[in-house]
């Protein structure tokens, strides 16, 4: 029971963690606006560096990808903390797998769903990123960065560079943790809910109006 409570602790706190608007926060504390009233009004790394140029961009995307990292800490240390050495492999209900990958999802689901705005929020790639160093292990978070660096650089679309990796998520997930159905099932939940958070990407994306990387808009 102890080890489940944790376990409900854990995505309950990486929910929240996820769900502050930092992109929101930066643009009305530093820049006097909101970044929700230009570009495409989404609250993330892309559109911060439109709407608040480097600067702004780089704070916002780390200060999400650290919602990430703290969300996968906050997962290690309930591991430590209620089985010394972080097994929890014999908890008939919660191992260690489970719990980074609830963190995981908790996260994502905080960034796309943020109370604070209404339940709307960004698109959850940079807090997948932090978080997945400790869900997949730094190899696997590597892997996912450069299958995502590796698309964006073929094609100058960042929203496609991020369906990939998000695709890519439950096969990593099917590899890491082999034989373990819920870490597989939350984490292909997880890629599914960035998936839909992209649906609007994915129709502009049909329709050849997609804006790449470097190209001025009219």
């Amino acid at each position: 029971m102890q080890t489940v409570l944790a376990a409900a602790a854990v995505f309950v706190a990486s929910f929240l963690l996820g769900s502050i608007p930092w992109g929101v926060i930066i643009s009305k504390a530093f820049y006097h606006t909101d970044i929700r009233e230009h570009g495409s009004g989404n609250i993330g790394t892309t559109n911060a560096l439109r709407t608040m140029g480097k600067a702004g961009g780089a704070a916002v995307f780390l200060l999400d990808f650290g919602k990430g990292l703290a969300s996968g800490g906050l997962a290690l240390a309930a591991c430590w903390l209620l089985v010394p050495g972080g097994g929890l492999s014999s908890e008939p209900f919660v191992s260690y797998d489970l719990m980074v990958t609830l963190a995981f999802l908790g996260c994502i689901w905080g960034h796309i769903f943020s109370p604070w705005l209404g339940f709307k929020g960004g698109k959850g790639i940079a807090v997948a990123v932090g978080c997945l160093f400790a869900t997949f292990g730094w190899l696997g978070a590597l892997l996912e960065l450069a299958l995502f660096a590796a698309v964006v650089a073929a094609t100058r679309y960042v929203s496609l560079g991020s369906l990939a990796a998000a695709v890519a998520c439950p096969f990593f997930a099917l590899a890491i943790f082999w034989g373990e159905v819920s870490p597989i099932m939350l984490c292909t939940l997880a890629a599914a809910t960035v998936i839909w958070a992209h649906r609007s990407n994915i129709a502009r994306l049909r329709a050849g109006s997609e804006s790449r990387i470097g190209k001025k808009k009219a």
